[in-house]
């Protein structure tokens, strides 16, 4: 746990940008005002460097040396910084320090490029993670349609010379396979010339390149000549040997735990930083890197003295993020789960339940998890079971790989977190170890067959060094093990479990537990709350980002639409009937409706979109492999009807009219708590205002930025918001300017009270000197409800921020009903605090 030291940029809000070529350095630029006026601290920028031309989010890097030219280059970060400094605004960094891309055409990544065209003891082949051994020194790339004898006789691989614009590739003999380009290494591309002498094929010009067309004949010869090794993308299983960001064979992973590779992935933003361009970074994945906490602490020591360092690490239920790590904490997912289920309606829960059943829907959502997580150890990550099983081998040498396999996927299924963080030669906290006994325990369980080599693993896990056939084996086994839990748990909870279970799918999101969602109470968020200020003060919060599945404000739509239970079953009944019309089970039309309901208006391409995602995704009826046009033809026409007319239609519409105050008062009243419980609030571009947007791509989608500073200038010159949309925006930019003025009362410095009266309250205050009210249910409430209810401040003058309405609180507390009396949501400041 660290914080910034006095003489750096405070950090108070952040506010997210999504960088590409149709938003760029100098149009982040152009929004520096606003943002000022708005009231955050720094902007925080998707990643900067070079990345696949054209690509949308930047993560998929190909040159650590480069700021990506497609921005703008270094000299539009640096004016950008320049005109943020000059408002008083810093810049934060997203890094991306787990992988780099691997995509066609492969020249892009020179590193890698490298790698391919001279093998394993090229100068970069240890800054990737490939198993040399399981394909006798080659790389494998699953790449191919068909399998490679396939393709070859398809004459669809052909032997060509790089042409001057594809970097390393230029002169070169390459191996072209559509958009994909692969070298051909020195001395494998043996062709006869007239004279009856071989060439190893690197005389220039045109002549050469003639000398290759016409010895186009023995292409396969060449091919099986090479570092690495063509097979079809279906052979990933056999092929693949190099570790992966998640299942994505085009992100290959990078082993920053080696100093050099660390230096060279990390000189650009570093030195960027160190002069002052950068203020803090956002790390990407850190579960997926072999030692996380030793990463952090040389990022710490080798940045700016003071910079923040926040991470994206998804938590579990209770889970903690451990003290130890040299950070700020995390990037808010964890405020996001606490946040959401405090919202929810208790006294409907059991009827959003029924509902749920009524359609057919699995009840216990453990149950669909388990279900999935052995389909993604089996089907998704393969390559990932394939390795570790051959890394036990060593390891447990008496063991066959048959007894292996099982062992390993059970093990992997069974562990809870995205990572138990135990490092070989040092001595794991009680918490690591505890889910590790947990997961061995269960895994036995669930597999009573393979206990006894179940438990043979776990031993290794848990304890690498306790002394093994193999030591170095069972480090890595034990670190490659943990490395790939993340994956696991990523694509069978987020990526497909909660694409399958759709109770209530405003709770479907990263780090939620949506089954909690059938018992919410007020205890977690104020538990996490006061940790949080205790421990993090300076950890994010968030309630949109890049990856949420759908936007703050139509979970808000949905939480509040939960809380009429007349409205929730004729919508589910409208939609179990209209499924039946187009022959679909239960389930996805409670997805359907539940998606209109919560996004509003929607164009049929944008909802097209995100049902045919959905539906892949959950891997029921139809996937991304072999996709089954024919039922996702008729989960659309069942949402189009939907979507223009028809009694779901007309039932959607009455269920968002009846709940149209309820949903005023969750919007605000989530956006309010986010942006003044303990630490750093982050607003994600454009969801200062009402914003209903589901998962990526649609949450990229252009924002226009003229209307909401037009809005915001309204406002300020004293105009009352005339809708959701400006009261959304008043409140946003109230509280932000309100914790840029008072760093004191927010900061790690400030404290935390939990604000008790009643069931349907939620609120806190900061420091005694400022309390944010919202309400929990408001459907439930009315002013006779309140009437008698009173909330504990300090006795004296209170002013609402929000509606400019004066309190003066008695010794017995303010009275709810006055403070809800202009609006749903108060910001109450303390007028005598120093």
């Amino acid at each position: 746990m660290t914080t910034a030291p006095t003489d750096q940029r405070p950090v108070t809000a952040t506010y997210r940008l999504q960088l590409h070529t149709g938003f760029t350095f100098a149009d982040a630029a152009e929004i520096v005002p606003y943002l000022a006026d708005l009231g955050v601290s720094h902007l925080y920028l998707s990643p900067v460097l070079t990345a696949m031309p054209g690509s949308e989010h930047g993560y998929d890097v190909v040159d650590h040396g480069e700021v990506n030219p497609e921005l703008g280059g270094e000299s539009g970060l640096r004016a950008l910084a320049e005109e943020a400094h000059a408002a008083g605004l810093g810049l934060v960094v997203d890094i991306v320090p787990n992988h780099m891309a691997l995509a066609a055409p492969q020249w892009h990544n020179r590193p890698a490029w490298t790698v391919l065209a001279e093998g394993r003891h090229s100068a970069t082949a240890h800054w990737f993670d490939i198993d040399w051994d399981a394909l006798d020194g080659r790389v494998g790339l699953p790449v191919l349609g068909n399998t490679l004898n396939q393709t070859l006789a398809a004459g669809e691989l052909s032997l060509d010379v790089g042409r001057e614009d594809e970097g390393p590739a230029a002169g070169r003999p390459v191996i072209r396979y559509y958009d994909h380009v692969f070298p051909v290494a020195a001395g494998t591309l043996r062709l006869e010339q007239s004279s009856g002498e071989e060439t190893d094929g690197h005389e220039s010009g045109d002549s050469h390149r003639q000398a290759i067309l016409d010895g186009a004949d023995d292409v396969a010869q060449v091919v099986q000549r090479q570092h690495y090794l063509l097979s079809s993308w279906r052979e990933a299983d056999s092929f693949l040997n190099y570790r992966r960001f998640f299942e994505v064979d085009t992100l290959v992973g990078v082993r920053v735990e080696e100093p050099d590779v660390f230096e060279a992935t990390h000189a650009t933003v570093l030195g960027l930083n160190r002069e002052g361009v950068i203020d803090g970074f956002r790390v990407d994945h850190p579960d997926g890197l072999a030692e996380p906490a030793a990463y952090l602490q040389r990022l710490r020591d080798a940045a700016a003295p003071g910079t923040p360092v926040w991470v994206e690490k998804i938590l579990e239920d209770d889970e903690r993020l451990p003290e130890e790590w040299a950070c700020s904490g995390t990037t808010g997912y964890d405020a996001l789960a606490a946040l959401s289920l405090a919202l929810v309606d208790p006294d409907s829960a059991a009827e959003v339940s029924r509902a749920w059943a009524r359609v057919g829907g699995t009840p216990d959502l453990a149950d669909v998890i388990a279900a999935c997580k052995h389909d993604t150890a089996e089907d998704l990550l393969g390559p990932e079971v394939e390795r570790l099983v051959r890394r036990a081998r060593e390891v447990l040498p008496d063991r066959g790989a048959d007894d292996l396999r099982p062992a390993v996927r059970e093990l992997l299924t069974s562990v809870q977190v995205y990572r138990a963080y135990v490092t070989p030669g040092t001595k794991p906290a009680e918490s690591a170890l505890e889910r590790l006994e947990s997961a061995v325990a269960h895994a036995g369980e669930a597999a009573p067959e393979y206990k006894e080599v179940i438990e043979a693993l776990g031993a290794v896990l848990i304890d690498p060094d306790a002394g093994t056939a193999d030591p170095e084996a069972a480090r890595d086994l034990c670190v490659r093990f943990q490395q790939t839990t993340g994956p696991v748990m990523a694509k069978s909870v987020e990526d497909t479990a909660y694409y399958r279970w759709h109770r209530l799918t405003a709770l479907n999101e990263v780090g939620v537990n949506p089954s909690r969602g059938a018992h919410p109470d007020l205890r977690g968020l104020h538990e996490w709350a006061t940790h949080q200020q205790s421990t993090w003060p300076e950890g994010m919060t968030t309630v949109s980002t890049h990856d949420t599945k759908r936007s703050e404000d139509v979970r808000a739509r949905l939480i509040a639409l939960a809380g009429d239970d007349e409205a929730w079953q004729e919508c589910r009944k409208a939609a179990y009937e209209q499924a039946l019309e187009h022959g679909l089970d239960g389930p996805v039309p409670h997805l359907i409706w539940q998606t209109l309901a919560g996004v509003g208006p929607i164009s049929d391409q944008r909802l097209s979109e995100y049902l045919t995602k959905a539906v892949r995704e959950a891997k029921v009826h139809t996937a991304w492999v072999d996709p089954q046009q024919e039922y996702e033809a008729r989960v659309l026409e069942c949402a189009e009807q939907a979507r223009t007319g028809g009694d779901l239609h007309e039932a959607i519409d009455r269920a968002v009219e009846r709940s149209r105050h309820q949903i005023e008062a969750t919007v605000l009243g989530q956006k309010l708590l986010q942006l003044t419980l303990p630490g750093i609030p982050d607003t994600y571009q454009g969801s200062e205002v009402v914003d209903l947007c589901l998962v990526d791509p649609d949450n990229r989608r252009p924002v226009d930025y003229a209307r909401r500073q037009e809005a915001l200038a309204r406002i300020d010159s004293g105009e009352d918001p005339a809708d959701l949309d400006t009261m959304k925006l008043l409140v946003t930019a109230r509280t932000l300017r309100l914790r840029r003025a008072h760093p004191e009362v927010f900061g790690p410095r400030g404290t935390y009270r939990a604000l008790h009266a009643g069931p349907h309250l939620l609120g806190h205050v900061r420091a005694e000197r400022v309390a944010a009210l919202a309400l929990r249910a408001p459907h439930r409430v009315d002013g006779a409800g309140l009437a008698d209810e009173r909330v504990e401040l300090v006795a004296g003058a209170w002013r609402d921020e929000l509606t400019g309405r004066r309190f003066e609180v008695s010794e017995g507390g303010l009275v709810l009903s006055h403070a809800f009396m202009d609006a749903p949501v108060a910001l109450l400041v303390r007028q005598d605090a120093a």
